[in-house]
């Protein structure tokens, strides 16, 4: 197989730790004093899995509302999404329906049930944690999500795994079709 391409976008509420995902997933580091983004941010990765070379584009979504009109633009042609929470702060995770209808608002009919990962980041923040991991998952299944997956991009934890599970996901869907 030739090279493949997938659109990932990362949406939620602003100053979860989204950037801080995709910088830590690109870089390989943890930055610490990252401005809001403003509309989004795109990366781009070279991988490999199994022999097929990836180019993952990966659309880092502002939170502030301001700027949701634009998260249905930007999600046109995704091949998967990443819906990312704060674990310290439950309401981050209040409106994730209202901003799942929005990531889906403009996807064609047959990318309605393009697969979302439900990620609670901060997860070496312990002590502050305020949504459980039963809570979380619940609410994985209530809005079909792929599966919930905690993160910490301070200390990497799950960081790779978050990609891996969504581009292997990407390419069972593409084998299934």
């Amino acid at each position: 197989m030739g090279e493949l391409a997938y659109k990932i976008c990362i949406f939620g509420e602003t100053c979860v730790g989204k950037t801080t995902l995709a910088r830590r997933y690109l870089k390989g580091y943890f930055e610490e004093n990252i401005l809001i983004t403003m509309g989004a941010e795109i990366f781009v990765k070279f991988i490999e899995i199994e022999d097929t070379k990836i180019v993952l584009q990966i659309w880092d979504f502002g939170g502030e509302t301001i700027f949701n009109f634009l998260l249905p633009l930007y999600s046109r042609g995704a091949s998967g999404g990443i819906f990312m929470f704060d674990l310290s702060r439950s309401e981050t995770l209040e409106r994730i329906g209202e901003w799942i209808e929005c990531f889906k608002r403009d996807l064609p009919t047959e990318k309605q049930e393009v697969p979302i990962l439900l990620v609670g980041g901060k997860s070496d923040l312990k002590d502050q944690t305020s949504i459980s991991q039963e809570e979380a998952n619940r609410t994985a299944q209530r809005y079909n999500l792929l599966e919930y997956i905690e993160c910490s991009s301070k200390t990497g934890e799950n960081v790779e795994k978050i990609f891996d599970t969504l581009v292997r996901r990407i390419l069972g869907n593409i084998y299934l079709t």
